[in-house]
């Protein structure tokens, strides 16, 4: 492959002629999910180029990643309402279902595998079985949870989904939610005993210190500042808290969450000019109390309020973080002008510019339902959200429950047919500069589908030469490439995956600390 910015880096370059300036082939701005990912991937992919993982925070994982700052599911398709939407015949359309289900499961397999090299240590510190429901309630969201277990009971993914509409059977899987529901409501649930409960923190961290030990350059504590384009890579300013210092990159991701669109405006790239973005944050309801807790071993997923938007899907989940164990129930809409919890009140203000102005504009006519939406939610009294709670716990008490900020995202605006829009709220990947130049937008389901979504990248940055990485990926993730009309050999590779990752059994158990 030619050397040179639009197919991304051949190999490693020769040393730059400024002693001063570090050089390498790839570059990777922030140190979640996703560049963990990233690096891990590609040190055993090209292990002779020179890598480094840039980020701001004084440790990996610490912002989107963080366990207090997502749900924490092990997203695959199994209760999750927003990927199963009403068709116009009555049906329910399962594609997106069964498309998240196969990138977690590709997530599952790297995972296993480098648990197998023993690379990963212990996985009961980061992922863990935790059964995963769908609860509906009045006669319209029964007959949607009815239509949809249908739907998806019939493909090997979803073949041991259970629903039940009996209040005795729905009292035994889920006590906290059922025990003590008045009789004569219309409810019924679905029940899947193989979902997980995954804490993607630790998983960032466990994954970049693999690839500092494999060679990677892992530095934290530094801030990106500049990024500019030259004849041959990218010009990277960095700062840190003693001095800055510059670096040459042939190739540059961009995986640093809400402050990837400042990031890329600086680096000028044409192909994300009228882009902008739209900050929002998230509210949750948390208990560790251990009466609680303990009736309550499952994720439980909702469907949202007529008219809400697909982020105010309600769920009450398990979690495991630090050894402890805890409920959380959310999300509450919110906002903050910052593109991190970390960040800036200025963040929103300075990323309007006149190429993207027309852009946020035009969004915010046509995403009016959104803003009131967010508006409803910041002027709702406790008794009015705490009600919502009670939805799902109908004995829940407000002493038993603290209230807690998550994390920051920021939603990609950017112009759709003519008009300004809020582009969904799934993941993006954008490359610009010929492929040297890659970038990650979005938010859910990204966590689970990082290793899919990365992928994705490299093809994206590398096509020519991601041919050559294909027997290695494949040795790595055996279901990749696999139509999902031919599930058997995928499924052969999760089994082996969950057995290696030791989520068999379908139950969760004691907690195994970090």
């Amino acid at each position: 492959m030619p050397d040179g910015a639009t197919s991304g880096p051949a190999g490693p370059g020769p040393a730059s002629a400024d002693p001063a300036l570090d050089e390498f082939d790839a570059v990777i701005v922030g140190a979640g999910i996703m560049g963990a990912t990233l690096a891990s991937l590609l040190v055993r992919l090209e292990p002779a180029w020179r890598i480094a993982v840039l980020e701001r925070l004084p440790e990996a994982g610490l912002e989107s990643s963080h366990a207090w700052h997502n749900a924490g599911t092990g997203h695959a398709g199994l209760c999750e309402f927003n990927y199963t939407p009403r068709t116009s015949d009555g049906g329910v359309d399962i594609s997106s279902a069964l498309r998240i289900n196969a990138q977690f499961q590709q997530s599952c397999q790297y995972w296993a595998h480098l648990v197998h090299e023993g690379r990963l240590g212990d996985p009961r510190g980061f992922i863990r079985p935790v059964p995963h429901f769908s609860f509906a309630y009045g006669a319209r969201g029964v007959e949607y949870l009815r239509a949809r277990h249908r739907a998806m009971s019939d493909h090997p993914p979803f073949a041991a989904m259970e629903y039940s509409e009996d209040p005795a059977v729905l009292a035994q899987w889920l006590p906290l939610m059922f025990a003590h529901r008045l009789p004569g409501a219309q409810v019924a649930a679905t029940r899947v005993a193989d979902g997980t409960d995954v804490d993607y923190g630790v998983l960032s961290r466990r994954l970049l210190a693999d690839a500092a030990d494999s060679g990677v350059a892992v530095r934290l504590g530094e801030e990106v500042t500049g990024l500019s384009q030259d004849n041959d890579g990218w010009l990277i300013t960095s700062r840190t808290l003693k001095r800055a210092r510059p670096l040459k990159a042939r190739y540059v991701f961009l995986g640093a969450g809400g402050a990837t669109l400042p990031l890329l405006q600086r680096a000028g790239a044409q192909e994300t000019r009228s882009f902008g973005g739209f900050p929002i944050s998230g509210c949750f309801y948390r208990t560790s109390k251990p009466e609680l807790v303990e009736r309550h071993r499952a994720k439980v997923y909702g469907h949202a309020p007529e008219g809400a938007p697909p982020i105010s899907v309600p769920h009450l989940d398990m979690r495991v973080v630090d050894g402890r164990e805890y409920l959380m129930f959310g999300p509450y809409g919110a906002f903050s002008p910052r593109f991190l919890k970390t960040g800036s009140l200025w963040d929103l203000p300075r990323s309007v510019r006149p190429s993207n102005l027309r852009t946020l504009l035009s969004a915010a006519v046509d995403n009016f339902g959104l803003v009131a939406y967010l508006v409803r939610q910041i002027l709702q009294a406790p008794r009015a959200r705490f009600a919502q709670l009670r939805r799902f716990v109908p004995d829940a008490d407000p002493a038993d429950w603290e209230w807690i900020t998550a994390g920051q995202r920021v939603q990609t605006v950017k112009t759709v047919r003519g008009k300004g829009t809020i582009a969904g709220f799934g993941t993006e990947v954008v490359t610009a500069a010929g492929g040297s130049l890659a970038a990650l937008l979005g938010a859910s389901p990204g966590a689970s589908a990082s290793v899919s979504i990365m992928l994705d990248v490299l093809q994206a940055s590398f096509p020519e030469r991601f041919p050559q990485w294909e027997g290695t990926v494949r040795e790595m993730i055996p279901s990749f490439g696999m139509g999902l009309d031919d599930p058997g050999p995928a499924l052969q590779a999760q089994r082996n995956a969950i057995q290696t990752l030791l989520l068999d059994g379908g139950r969760i158990g004691r907690c195994h600390k970090p």
